[in-house]
């Protein structure tokens, strides 16, 4: 048999990039690098290969749903914010954990009319309305804020069919605090 030439491959014009950032690009790669290539490929072989078992196709059932179990809360908050473009409406349970809500934009309003006291009612009685599935009776009421929506969003709520236990008003008032700015000298 006659010895064929060697054919040896051609190196690639296009300069190697590192594979670590920072450290300058060489001609020639890190056995480090080759080994994390090499992870890297067998990592990914396996992610592929668990969706078929050794190359036979298994087809995949239909995805099995768990069952949200919402739990019962005789009892909550409802934190009502009463702003001057918008009333924000949220109930949470005892803990402080939020359960769910609506505002005056959720309930369809833009605009202007967010800022309106039948656009609080309204809200108000949306967020009541997505608290059914939680069984929720008594509502204790906070509320912060002294925009247009704050007496009706609170009708909203007793037209909804819930009891209130109490209403609390959380509105911030400044106490002291910073020096208030000069007279105004024109």
């Amino acid at each position: 048999m006659a010895d064929l030439p060697q054919k040896t491959p051609a190196p690639d014009s296009a300069p190697l990039r590192s594979a670590t950032p920072g450290k300058p690009a060489s001609a020639k790669a890190s056995p480090a690098d080759k080994s994390d290539t090499a992870k890297r490929d067998v990592l990914t072989e396996q992610l592929e290969g668990s969706a078929s078992a050794e190359g036979a196709d298994v087809k995949a059932g239909p995805k099995i749903r768990r069952k949200k179990i919402k739990k019962s809360v005789p009892q909550a908050r409802v934190c009502i914010h009463a702003g001057e473009n918008n009333t924000i409406v949220t109930f949470t349970d005892l803990d402080g954990n939020k359960l769910g809500g609506s505002s005056a934009g959720m309930a369809g309003f833009k605009g202007s009319r967010k800022s309106t006291p039948y656009a609080a009612k309204v809200a108000a009685e949306k967020a009541a309305e997505l608290m059914q599935g939680y069984g929720v009776q008594s509502v204790t009421v906070e509320v912060k804020g002294l925009g247009p929506g704050r007496e009706q969003s609170i009708r909203g709520l007793q037209s909804a069919g819930l009891n209130l236990d109490a209403i609390i008003d959380t509105t911030p008032i400044p106490h002291g605090g910073v020096r208030p700015p000069g007279r105004r000298r024109v």
